[in-house]
C-alpha cells in the first residue's frame, strides 16, 4: 500500500486517488483526502491535513471526514471539507459551515453566441460594473429597512418574485427552490440585520465575482442539452454570499457556542470548531438562523440575477426573456443541512458540512429539480479567470463517496497576501486582456489577489472529480469579461 508523509501526517492509499488518515487517538472516524498526488502535494502545503484530522473529533461524525480535490486550510474546518454528522447524537458546527453561509453560484443562460458579444465586451464590463454594488461595505440593489430584511430571511426568493426581481423559473431552478422552510428572522440578532439591511443585492469582496463566459466545450451531449447549453453559449456565472449578515450570524453563535457548550469545547482541538450538541437548543436556534441566512443569499444572487438581466438589456438593446436569460441552476457551498443518507446500510438522518464543496447528487434523487431530474443534479464549478469553470453533473458514486458532494472550485494555493506581494494587478489586468478576456475591479490589489497562478489546476480538479465518479463534467466554459469587488 502506497503511503504519503507530510507534516507528521501519514496517509495511506486507499485506492486510486483516495487517501486516507487512519483512525487513531481521539478521532472518532478516519479522514480522506480525494487527490491526485499532485493535487496531494498543494493540499498538503497548509494545515489542511490537521484540520480535517481534527474535524474527525467532532461528535457523530459517520464514515469519514472528507477533503475535496480543492480542499486547503480554512477556520478550523479546511475549505473543502465535508462531514456528515449525526443529526440525532451528534452536532453542528458553525465553524463547518463557514462564516460565508451559503457562499454558492448560480449560471443564468442566454441565446447570444460570442460572436454576438464579440465587440461589446468593454461596453458590457463597464454596464455591469455600474449596474452591480461590489466591494467592502455598505450598498446593495436594494438598501431597505430591517423589516424588509426579516421577509428575506423568512421566505427566501419567493420574496424576490413577489416584488419582481424573480420569475417563478427562477425559484425551480434554485437548489430548495431558494427557501429554506426552517428559516426564522427570530433567530438572526439584531447586528445582523442591521449589516444586511444595506448589503441585498452585492457581490462584496475577495473571490466573489459575476463573470460572462461562453461555453467552450460540451462532454455529455444529451446532458448539455437539458441544462440548456451548446457550444459557443454565452452563460453568467454569479458567485457570492450572504455579506455581513451570514458573517455576522456565524460570529453570534460561535460565540453562544462557547459560552454554552463549553466541555464539548474543551474536548475539541481547535476552538474554531465550535460545535452545539444535536438536539440542544442551541443547535436548533443556529439551524433556523443559518436557513435565514441562505436565505439572505439566495436573495443577494436574485437581486443581482435581476441587473444582470437589465444590463444586458442595455448593451444589446432587447428584453431579457428575448436574450433567453434563463436560471440554470444555483447551488451553495457553504452549508449544513439535514439530508438522509445511507450509514452502513441504514438510513440515518446526518447534519451534512459542506464548506467550500458542492452538493452532487445523482439522477433520480428527489432533491433534484424536476427538470434535471432525469439527468443529475448541475454542478457549477469557477475555475479562475485565466482558466475557466465547469458545469458537472451529480455522479452515481457521489452518495456512497462524498455524502453527494464534489469540489467547488479550484481552489487557493497562495494567501492573499501573498498573491498582492507576486502578482501586480495592472499586469494581471493586461495579461488577461491580451487572451480577450476583460476585467474590472475596485482596485488593483483585488485583481492581484485573484490573479490566475494563485488557484489550482481547475482541469485536475475535475479530472479527479471524474474518475471517482462523484461528478462528471458536462461543459467548459472560458471568461469573457469578469467584474470584481
Amino acid at each position: 500500500m502506497s503511503t504519503y508523509d507530510a507534516n507528521g501526517i501519514t496517509l495511506q492509499q486507499v485506492r486510486e486517488h483516495v487517501w486516507e488518515i487512519p483512525q487513531d487517538g481521539e478521532m472518532g472516524a478516519p479522514a480522506r483526502v480525494l487527490a491526485s498526488e499532485a493535487l496531494l502535494d498543494e493540499i498538503s502545503d497548509d494545515r489542511t491535513l490537521q484540520q480535517l484530522k481534527n474535524a474527525t473529533q467532532l461528535p457523530g461524525v459517520q464514515e469519514h471526514a472528507l477533503c475535496m480535490p480543492d480542499g486547503h486550510q480554512g477556520y478550523g474546518f479546511p475549505v473543502g471539507g465535508v462531514a456528515g454528522i449525526d443529526a440525532e447524537n451528534g452536532c453542528i458546527s458553525p465553524g463547518a459551515v463557514g462564516f460565508d453561509v451559503n457562499c454558492g453560484v448560480r449560471m443564468v443562460r442566454t441565446n447570444l453566441a460570442y460572436g454576438d458579444v464579440e465587440g461589446h465586451e468593454r461596453e458590457l464590463v463597464n454596464e455591469l460594473f455600474d449596474a452591480i454594488p461590489s466591494g467592502l461595505g455598505g450598498g446593495g440593489v436594494v438598501e431597505t429597512d430591517v423589516a424588509t430584511v426579516e421577509d428575506v430571511l423568512d421566505r427566501g426568493t419567493d420574496w424576490a418574485l413577489e416584488e419582481g426581481y424573480a420569475t417563478r423559473e427562477d425559484l425551480t431552478h434554485c437548489e430548495d427552490e431558494g427557501q429554506r422552510e426552517e428559516a426564522d428572522a427570530d433567530a438572526v440578532s439584531q447586528k445582523a440585520k442591521d449589516r444586511g439591511k444595506n448589503q441585498l443585492g452585492s457581490l462584496g469582496s475577495g473571490n466573489h465575482f459575476l463573470e460572462v463566459q461562453r461555453v467552450t466545450d460540451v462532454f455529455r451531449p444529451e446532458v448539455a442539452d437539458a441544462y440548456g447549453l451548446a457550444e459557443n453559449q454565452v452563460v453568467v456565472l454569479i458567485h457570492c454570499g450572504s455579506r455581513g449578515l451570514g458573517h455576522q450570524v456565524c460570529t453570534d453563535y460561535v460565540r453562544r457556542i462557547e459560552e454554552a457548550h463549553p466541555d464539548l469545547l474543551d474536548r475539541l482541538p481547535d476552538k474554531d470548531l465550535a460545535a452545539a450538541p444535536a438536539g440542544s437548543d442551541l443547535a436548533e436556534e443556529y439551524y433556523r438562523a443559518m436557513g435565514a441566512a441562505i436565505n439572505y443569499a439566495w436573495v443577494n444572487r436574485q437581486l443581482i440575477t435581476h441587473r444582470t438581466r437589465k444590463a444586458f438589456e442595455d448593451v444589446f438593446d432587447a428584453e431579457p426573456k428575448d436574450l433567453g436569460m434563463e436560471l440554470l441552476y444555483d447551488v451553495a457551498h457553504n452549508i449544513a443541512k439535514k439530508e438522509v443518507h445511507d450509514v452502513d446500510g441504514e438510513d440515518r438522518e446526518l447534519y451534512v458540512h459542506r464548506k467550500g464543496a458542492t452538493r452532487a447528487f445523482p439522477a433520480g434523487r428527489p432533491e433534484v429539480p424536476k427538470a434535471y431530474r432525469d439527468v443529475g443534479q448541475p454542478v457549477i464549478i469557477p475555475g479562475s479567470m485565466g482558466a475557466g469553470s465547469y458545469v458537472l453533473r451529480g455522479g452515481d458514486a457521489s452518495l456512497d463517496r462524498t455524502f453527494g458532494s464534489t469540489a467547488h472550485g479550484a481552489g487557493r494555493t497562495m494567501s492573499r497576501t501573498q498573491a498582492k506581494q507576486d502578482f501586480w494587478g495592472e499586469d494581471v489586468r493586461d495579461d488577461l486582456e491580451g487572451q480577450q478576456v476583460y476585467v474590472k475591479a475596485q482596485s488593483g490589489a483585488t485583481i492581484a489577489e485573484e490573479a490566475p497562478g494563485v488557484y489550482k489546476d481547475v482541469d485536475e480538479v475535475i479530472r479527479i472529480s471524474e474518475a471517482l465518479g462523484i461528478g462528471d463534467p458536462v461543459a467548459r466554459t472560458f471568461p469573457v469579461c469578469n467584474i470584481k469587488g
